[in-house]
């Protein structure tokens, strides 16, 4: 069902709600789920004096507030890569927003761009993990190999390789966008911040993508 631009999915008797800001709401939990923000790469390439407009990551917060303001979670899960390096201007940033939602559960599941001292999350009352068990689902960084997956312990949720979709029109024009790419045991997020990458990505014919086009969501068949 496709409700504003997002898509309801039930996976194992839990409600999903598929957002086109490249997050899922989960609706039993009430919580919002999301990996690779990468805050602080603009910063970062800044820097090391690449030009980039400085109000990218602002604007990423600015998402993540509206979608709280709309959905009201009690908790967000940030599958890793939350920030994208060392400390840098654009933690103060985050800081500011921080102060917005004090009483939110903020969790983050390490990546591997995610390498400031824990101290400076439980500043800002954050928990990290490795990875988190929440009922039926695993939350992850990196995507597990099918031989891992057998082991899991639960449906995985994951990001890290900032899935696409490669779609071809009758002219044999192509274009490649963001996705949700579930598969028997896992799925990957979309990469959250909008200075990342995608990558097209191989997919069986079991698999259900849900396609990201501007303000909404498309199952892809």
């Amino acid at each position: 069902m496709l409700t504003n631009g997002a898509i309801s999915f039930n996976l194992l008797n839990q409600d999903l709600l598929l957002l086109p800001q490249k997050a899922i709401y989960w609706q039993q939990e009430r919580a919002l789920i999301a990996a690779d923000v990468h805050l602080g790469k603009v910063g970062h390439f800044r820097k090391a004096g690449i030009a980039v407009p400085r109000d990218m990551e602002q604007n990423d917060l600015a998402v993540l507030s509206d979608l709280i303001f709309e959905h009201k979670p009690e908790k967000i899960i940030f599958l890793g890569d939350f920030f994208h390096s060392d400390m840098n201007a654009d933690w103060d940033w985050f800081i500011l927003w921080r102060s917005q939602f004090p009483k939110l559960e903020i969790i983050l599941v390490r990546g591997n761009h995610d390498i400031i001292d824990e101290s400076y999350y439980t500043r800002l009352n954050i928990l990290l993990h490795d990875q988190l068990l929440i009922g039926p689902f695993l939350m992850l960084h990196h995507p597990l190999t099918e031989s891992s997956l057998q082991q899991a312990g639960g449906y995985v949720f994951c990001g890290h390789i900032h899935p696409g979709v490669r779609l071809i029109g009758r002219g044999r024009q192509s274009i490649t966008l963001h996705c949700f790419a579930f598969g028997s045991q896992q799925v990957v997020l979309p990469s959250f911040g909008q200075f990342t990458g995608k990558v097209a990505i191989r997919s069986n014919k079991t698999d259900r993508i849900f396609a990201i086009a501007k303000d909404k969501v498309l199952a892809i068949d």
